[in-house]
């Protein structure tokens, strides 16, 4: 939902009530303002929580005026009630020295600074980004297991260790800003890529970069990321049918990109290079630009795409991901069989590995196997759209 939206909806009889959809944008800011009081992080996620259920069962007769005001009150009280049952001592503590004066709420947004604090120097990187996608972005365990790429048991016990790493912390030195970088980099493709009822956690990522941008002006990666997401995201209106079925980009109406947007994007990775400390956020978004730059699918220039892919690849060795992208490159540039080379090398479970294997043998005239393979990728996808279009294009080949 965008910014500004309102808080609360009419019921049919006029009656307000809390809107559902609004929860994923509360719930981080409640919790970042529990946390900047002085709250470790895993006891103020089960207020939060508590908050919400009671949110739940009081609110049918009328929410709040200020429904993120009432969840900090309620939440805070939880917690000290937590605090409590664990220790009479604790709690005579948090009474005297953290107890907030009384008065309104601050509306200030919260939710960056616990992005910030989540990506805390007491975790590593991969447990910073998996904490921060469950509590910022809403995502649930399997959506961050499958972003990382490893089983939902193993994502489950990293995000379980990492609150325990917490526990007691007070969050007062600021985090990482790469594992920031991160954590807004998969929140943005967890909504670009999945189903559309995702969609918002792509525009609360750009709204978070921008944020992160303000904060640290002489960040170039940080300018880098913005960019790319604005140069993605500009493609939304493009991106599906009328019947939300994917449009690949080739394909795609390029009447109907947010141009203003890609001005944007343009200008910020401008202002990005000329620091003159390329990272992979910048040379992705210079890939993205030369996508965007391009007035049909014919008129892109690919030997300049291929340079930086050749560029990220310096920039993140080893990253089969980009190995895959490079290899479309490739196909392009010195031919599909070229492109298929590298492809073959990579690890066969790669996610997305069949699916660009068979539009390099579609461009090489070997129909048939590329049809095995869209149908072998449509089996492996779990985003309802990608299956969609990956069968569709079997079909086609398998009638062709």
């Amino acid at each position: 939902m965008a910014r500004g939206a309102p808080l609360l909806r009419r019921s049919a009889g006029g009656r307000r009530v809390i809107d559902g959809h609004l929860l994923r944008d509360l719930t981080p800011q409640v919790l970042g303002a529990l946390v900047r009081r002085g709250a470790d992080f895993a006891a103020a996620e089960d207020a939060v929580q508590e908050a919400l259920a009671e949110a739940v069962r009081r609110w049918d007769g009328g929410a709040p005026d200020e429904p993120k005001a009432w969840l900090v009150t309620v939440a805070w009280r939880k917690f000290l009630d937590a605090r409590r049952s664990a220790s009479a001592r604790v709690l005579r503590e948090v009474a005297a020295h953290r107890e907030p004066a009384p008065g309104p709420v601050g509306q200030a947004d919260d939710t960056l600074l616990l992005l910030s604090r989540c990506c805390h120097p007491a975790l590593s990187p991969a447990s910073a980004i998996a904490l921060t996608l469950r509590a910022v972005g809403g995502l649930t365990t399997a959506q961050i297991a499958r972003a990382f790429l490893v089983p939902e048991t193993t994502m489950a016990q990293r995000i379980s260790r990492a609150k325990r790493t917490l526990a007691g912390e007070r969050f007062e030195e600021p985090g990482d800003v790469r594992a920031v970088l991160r954590v807004l980099y998969l929140m943005f493709d967890q909504g670009f890529a999945g189903d559309e009822s995702e969609e918002d956690l792509s525009a609360e990522a750009i709204r978070l970069a921008r944020q992160l941008v303000a904060s640290v002006p002489h960040d170039p990666e940080a300018a880098g990321l913005l960019a790319l997401l604005l140069l993605h995201h500009a493609r939304r209106p493009a991106r599906r049918t009328a019947a939300g079925e994917l449009v690949p980009l080739a394909e795609q109406d390029r009447s109907l990109w947010d141009t203003g947007m890609i001005a944007e994007g343009v200008d910020l990775l401008q202002h990005a290079l000329a620091m003159d400390r390329v990272g992979e956020y910048q040379a992705q978004a210079a890939i993205a630009a030369l996508h965007d730059d391009a007035a049909s699918a014919e008129e892109t220039d690919w030997p300049q795409i291929l340079e930086w892919y050749d560029e990220l690849e310096r920039l993140t060795p080893g990253s089969p991901v980009v190995a895959l992208n490079r290899a479309v490159a490739v196909g392009h540039v010195d031919g599909p069989l070229a492109g298929l080379r590298l492809v073959e090398a990579l690890d066969p479970g790669l996610p997305r590995r069949d699916a660009v294997a068979a539009y390099l043998h579609e461009r090489a005239g070997n129909r048939a196997e590329a049809a095995r393979l869209y149908q072998a990728a449509a089996q492996a996808t779990v985003v309802m759209a990608e299956h969609t279009h990956l069968l569709k294009q079997a079909a086609r080949l398998n009638r062709a």
